[in-house]
């Protein structure tokens, strides 16, 4: 007899059966078990067995149900299609961690089994030397006002092997791994923007990469050790006035042709945009699309996207102008070809790699997403840190620096929090990328997120510094970075395109472990495949719809981690952000269907709480092998809480606009009221707010650490190295300062300004005159590092005029 108590018993046990993810058979038997104890009338026993027997057995599962199933999709077109350019974009490299994050059950202890290589002593070597060596030749104020990096600059990247990073060591190369690599690019980018990129182009998508990959024997030996010894500079053109972050509609094209001494050859004509060293590259790489109409090379008359490599002095190409990005002077430059006219042989890998062109830009930008721009966010927001903290400590208002205003507080915690937060996930990534992984949707989180908090971030700098921020001029650390800051998000895929059907939009289908199978099943019509896919996915969403209960019930208590203290409660709590995540995507997935492409503002929001899953993972893994340092705590704490409050965010907007009438009243209505109640986190706590701030504030070897690898210039000429020394004597002399105060309050001293209270203090013995000349030293250097640059009016109009060319310039 069904009574409330049997009821609580069987919901409890069909909770307990999902959360362990047990099969089908025990399922069976779990019902069975409760049809006996209700003493079920023979009719329902009838209706239970039939289904049993139908769904236990696969064979005529797949008969009775999954073939007319099968049929039924197919017509209605519920399952997404996926064209050729999606397929070779989503075979494109591989599925890593972000897997477990996706599966709403994710393995912890694989989590801290990954491997994160070292640096080798020849990679430290160079980030010591020849890395330190050309930041200091480069000026960024003198860069941007001749608009570009000086011909000694230019030689010593060329000379000291900046442009062959990549090439691997048989050719001359130094062959770093992704890690040094992001370190070289953050620590060049931390000195000046335009002599990061510089480096970075050549050892990212391109040319060289290109090559070590999928070029031909001949093709390596004869380019590779050019490239490595900076005779070559090479660009890559793949970016069309039609053809953006939608590659594959590029219109560059290349036809196969015999010429009149019977050689195979390419007629191509190309127009393309944004081409970053185009104006001044001797080697140049060239994606297009290839027409083959005699079928000449035997792949079809229309093979597809390939990559060529094209001598710079063929005739027929235009080049020479350069654009100007937000007046950011790295050479990028619109570039054409009009019947241009190549052997073959210029198809990188040869005449058998043709087609393959969008493959080998997929793969190699599944991996290339995750070093180069976010080496530059991680490594900048640490910079800006140091010289908000820094500028925190010196300038003051009402008496006091400003630093100690809780207004300030604010930002500057976000400043470490999110330094601390980014450098966990660039050392995360950069280990699978240096494992051999490929992780396209890890990769697209990376960009995506490291350049958009790398832009909140030089913001809430330029709040800090204020005027000093907005004032151009040599001692301005901020403006240069404020400029270039949308440059980054709009580069390698612009980032609203990213963010809505990249991370969510290629990773539901990527990382999900059955949807992919299921489509790829019932597009070859496979019914034992499609019946595998299809059940075992239905149990994953039981399953994952049961974990995220259970989970939520309890807060993420009942979830099983691995037993490490200081991050225990963390990952339980992420384990119910993965089980929320993954039951809702399912429902939306299975409701919406095909029509899940095109709701991109609620793919947006999923997308942000898988991202956030995936950074708060890197969070606690960099956490871990730190040791998980006391002092580090408020960091820690910060961007872990930041993080649920950021996966919460996205959940509270998947509730709100779910999209579907049959759900919309459950989803607004009592799961958005149990959301508000019982959230994930409601942000950091004031107490690590402050304790951030107080760490950025004080000179010593943690504030270091927490910017480590930003660059650090040295001597009296370099603005930077001025702020680090007020910063420290002004430090010193607060203590000083504080017993002035102090002596004032209480009447031993008259209220007086400071050059007149230091005089009397020494008299009444109240600082000695040591104390004062060190408080003197420091009142000189705050009061030179708060001015700002001015200039003659001469001087002020002439760099108007060597910056007003583009005034003139034809549109």
């Amino acid at each position: 007899m069904l009574t409330f108590l049997s009821l609580l018993a069987f919901i409890a046990g069909a909770l307990a059966l999902g959360f362990f993810s047990l099969p089908l058979g025990a399922w069976t038997l779990f019902f069975a078990a409760f049809l006996l104890l209700w003493n079920a009338h023979w009719l329902i026993w009838i209706g239970f067995l039939a289904l049993a027997v139908l769904f236990n057995l696969p064979l005529l599962r797949r008969t009775v149900i999954t073939s007319p199933l099968m049929g039924f999709l197919d017509r209605a077109g519920l399952l997404p299609k996926i064209s050729a350019t999606e397929r070779e974009a989503l075979e494109a490299g591989t599925v890593w961690y972000e897997g477990e994050l996706f599966s709403g059950n994710p393995d912890f202890e694989r989590l801290f089994e990954e491997r994160i290589p070292a640096l080798t002593d020849d990679e430290e070597r160079f980030l010591a030397g020849p890395v330190e060596e050309v930041c200091a030749m480069c000026d960024d104020w003198q860069v941007h006002q001749r608009r570009d990096l000086s011909p000694a600059v230019w030689e010593a990247l060329r000379s000291k092997g900046f442009f062959g990073l990549i090439v691997p060591k048989e050719y001359g190369g130094r062959q770093f791994s992704a890690a040094a690599v992001s370190e070289v690019i953050g620590k060049l980018s931390t000195r000046s923007i335009p002599l990061g990129i510089t480096v970075m182009v050549p050892n990212s998508l391109g040319p060289a990469e290109l090559l070590a990959h999928y070029g031909t024997e001949a093709q390596k030996r004869d380019l590779l050790p050019r490239l490595a010894r900076g005779e070559l500079l090479p660009c890559f053109a793949l970016t069309e006035p039609h053809a953006g972050s939608d590659a594959g509609s590029i219109r560059a094209s290349g036809v196969v042709f015999r010429d009149a001494g019977g050689e195979l050859k390419l007629r191509l004509d190309w127009e393309k945009r944004y081409i970053t060293l185009a104006s001044r590259a001797n080697l140049i790489g060239l994606a297009f699309k290839l027409y083959d109409p005699e079928n000449l090379l035997g792949h079809g008359a229309d093979p597809g996207i390939t990559c060529a490599l094209i001598p710079e002095d063929a005739s027929g190409i235009t080049r020479g102008k350069r654009h100007d990005p937000l007046g950011v002077p790295f050479i990028n430059c619109p570039f054409e070809g009009k019947d241009v006219v190549v052997s073959v042989d210029a198809i990188i890998g040869g005449p058998e790699r043709v087609g393959q062109g969008w493959r080998m830009l997929m793969e190699q930008l599944a991996a290339g997403r995750g070093i180069m721009l976010p080496a530059q966010a991680a490594f900048g927001t640490k910079a800006f840190a140091r010289v908000a903290g820094a500028y925190s400590a010196v300038r003051k208002q009402f008496g006091v620096p400003i630093g100690r205003f809780e207004g300030v507080h604010e930002p500057l915690a976000r400043l470490g929090g999110n330094a601390y937060l980014l450098e966990g996930a660039r050392r995360f990534t950069c280990g699978a990328l240096d494992g051999g992984a490929k992780p396209a949707v890890v990769s697209a989180i990376a960009k995506y997120h490291f350049t958009e908090i790398m832009r909140s971030s030089v913001a809430d700098a330029m709040d800090i510094l204020g005027g000093a921020a907005i004032s151009r001029g040599p001692r301005n650390p901020l403006a240069h970075a404020w400029w270039s800051a949308p440059i980054s998000i709009t580069v390698e895929g612009a980032n609203i395109l990213t963010r809505t059907l990249m991370i969510f939009g290629q990773g539901a289908i990527r990382c999900h472990p059955w949807a992919q199978k299921e489509i790829m099943a019932l597009e070859a019509k496979d019914v034992k495949a499609f019946d595998h896919a299809f059940w075992s996915h239905v149990g994953h969403v039981v399953s994952n719809l049961c974990r995220a209960k259970v989970l939520s019930l309890t807060r993420g208590y009942a979830a099983s981690v691995p037993g490490r203290t200081a991050t225990r409660r963390d990952l339980q709590k992420l384990a119910w952000a993965s089980a929320n995540f993954a039951a809702l995507a399912d429902v939306a997935m299975g409701l919406h269907g095909a029509a899940m492409k095109r709701k991109e503002t609620l793919a947006g929001r999923f997308s942000d709480v898988f991202s956030w899953t995936y950074l708060a993972a890197a969070t606690i893994r960099r956490y871990e092998d730190d040791g998980c340092k006391r002092e580090d705590r408020p960091f820690y704490r910060w961007a872990m809480d930041h993080s649920f409050a950021q996966m919460q965010k996205g959940f509270d907007g998947i509730l709100r606009e779910f999209g579907h009438p049959a759900l919309n009243w459950w989803m607004r209505g009592p799961a958005a009221l149990w959301a508000r109640i019982n959230p994930l986190s409601t942000g950091p706590r004031d107490a690590d707010v402050q304790a951030i701030a107080e760490i950025l504030q004080t000179p010593g070897a943690q504030r270091d650490r927490i910017t480590a690898g930003a660059y650090r210039p040295s001597g009296d000429a370099e603005p930077l190295a001025r702020l680090e020394e007020a910063f420290r004597l002004c430090v010193q002399a607060d203590e000083i300062a504080h017993t002035l105060r102090v002596a004032v309050k209480s009447g031993r001293l008259p209220k007086l300004p400071l050059e007149q209270l230091v005089p009397k203090a020494i008299e009444e013995a109240i600082i000695t005159r040591e104390q004062a000349e060190s408080l003197q030293r420091a009142e000189a250097a705050r009061s030179d590092v708060i001015q700002v640059d001015a200039f003659t009016e001469e001087e002020y109009l002439s760099t108007a005029e060597r910056g007003g060319w583009a005034a003139t310039a034809k549109t």
